[in-house]
């Protein structure tokens, strides 16, 4: 993502103590989907694929975009 607006050498979040679980900072990949077409310059919320006759959105309703990691 470097070039795209993102800070450099940011560390978003944290882990537990073994490294294997998000501590703080968690990041659904609807949110990683969210800040990537926002960064594209695509609004996510308006954003549908059309599947068996519905319009779903490849953010799901729970996508967010990261704005601390935003430069």
């Amino acid at each position: 993502m470097a070039g795209g607006r993102v800070k450099g050498e940011y560390v978003h979040g944290s882990t537990n103590e073994m490294g294997d679980t998000a501590a703080t900072g968690v990041m659904s990949t609807d949110d990683l989907h969210a800040t990537v077409l926002h960064l594209l310059g695509i609004n996510h919320e308006r954003l549908t694929y059309r599947y068996a006759g519905r319009n779903f959105r490849l953010t799901d309703f729970n996508g967010e975009v990261a704005k601390a990691i935003l430069a």
